[in-house]
């Protein structure tokens, strides 16, 4: 029977930990026993969370601060639980800040486990120095993007590459006719959906300038209805945020009603990450918009090495979905360019020929990444037990 110990410090990550979880399961015959941190879908697959989720769900510099002494006592209790458990393998996923601090501090205690991270740290954007240290905390790297081994191979990491998750998503399963039946949404409506983010100061910074920007969208569009899909960490929260607005707002929690919307929708607003992902392979055509404190866009203008932080745009080297950062992320801006969108103008048909491309560069049609990294991390315990 084996023992892994799964991490995931975010929603993101959860949903990744859920899809391995599956892999690991059908690849071991289910003679696997899963430990450690995640959220709703992990659960779902047979995890018993040591700690809630939501506590390391903090984007940025500044806001991270007052949540330090928690997450330390987090890093503490998880690696006393790792050396109680003594599984065959770590497997963080993702949020590398939390989870570098996790593999140091296994390596100081010598315990011989072998320590796999999923989801490299985006080096190339910023602190490429960090490449050249990572092989003293972890045995080996599972990358989404094919552009990312040659940044961690030269310095002496084994590192594969195993696809981007959102090929496997449940959103290529969507049924856009589901979600207007659920919500008895007459045919002749359309649908836009707003995605603020899955952590809470994204959805305070984000949330009233989308909900204005929808505002000032449906004076011109009345046809339209939005949808607000959300998460558990930030749930109670949106809907205490969305007040007293008048527009014709579904808020949705499930990850099919998230999806089904997805594939209903004519447009979105969203913030940027891997959602922007998702809505690109399911060709729907949006904007995306994201604030952080002003000390956090400071330090990224100053250290960030990148000219796009959308995926569709870094995996075409172009700008197919405009980016709305900081003080560009404003209602009328995002009005403007959705305008532009709904006109089935130039900028609609560069979004639809790029995402083409997108869905090429991702890999669709070959093994799903979950299958391959539940390989590579089954093969790593068998090495590390020759």
């Amino acid at each position: 029977m084996r023992k892994i110990y799964l991490i995931a410090g975010e929603p993101s990550g959860d949903l990744l930990g859920s899809r391995l979880m599956r892999a690991l399961k059908k690849q071991t015959n289910g003679e696997v026993e899963f430990y450690g941190v995640g959220g709703d879908t992990m659960e779902r697959e047979g995890l018993k969370p040591l700690f809630d989720i939501s506590d390391l769900a903090v984007m940025g510099l500044w806001e991270v601060i007052p949540s330090i002494p928690k997450i330390f006592k987090h890093i503490k209790n998880t690696v006393e639980d790792i050396k109680k458990v003594k599984p065959d393998v770590v497997v963080t996923i993702d949020s590398w800040s939390f989870s570098a601090r996790i593999h140091k501090a296994l390596r100081k205690q010598k315990l011989g486990i072998p320590q796999v991270h999923y989801v490299a740290p985006q080096v190339w954007a910023w602190k490429k120095k960090r490449a050249r240290t990572m092989y003293k905390y972890i045995d080996r790297l599972l990358t989404l993007f094919p552009y990312e081994p040659k940044y961690f191979t030269p310095y002496h990491l084994p590192t594969d590459f195993i696809g981007h998750p959102v090929i496997e998503s449940d959103a290529v399963h969507a049924n856009a006719q589901d979600f207007y039946k659920k919500f008895n949404i007459p045919q002749d409506k359309k649908i836009m959906t707003i995605l603020p983010g899955s952590r809470k100061n994204e959805v305070s910074r984000l949330l009233p300038v989308f909900l204005e920007a929808a505002e000032k969208i449906y004076q011109e569009h009345p046809e339209f209805y939005f949808v607000l899909p959300t998460v558990k960490t930030v749930s109670e929260m949106v809907k205490k945020s969305i007040g007293e607005t008048k527009l014709p707002l579904i808020v949705t929690e499930t990850e099919t009603d998230r999806y089904n919307a997805f594939k209903a929708s004519t447009a979105a607003i969203a913030a940027s990450g891997t959602v922007a992902l998702e809505l690109a392979i399911l060709d729907v055509p949006h904007i995306i918009g994201y604030k952080v404190a002003p000390l956090s866009a400071w330090l990224a203008k100053k250290f960030l090495k990148i000219e796009f932080v959308n995926l569709s745009n870094i995996l075409l080297g172009r700008e197919i979905i405009p980016e709305l950062l900081q003080e560009r992320c404003i209602a009328v801006n995002i009005r403007t360019y959705i305008e532009q969108i709904l006109r089935h103008g130039e900028l609609y048909e560069k979004q639809m020929e790029g995402f083409k491309k997108v869905r090429e560069v991702l890999g669709f049609g070959q093994q799903t990444p979950s299958e391959n990294a539940a390989r590579v991390i089954l093969n790593t315990i068998e090495e590390k037990q020759k």
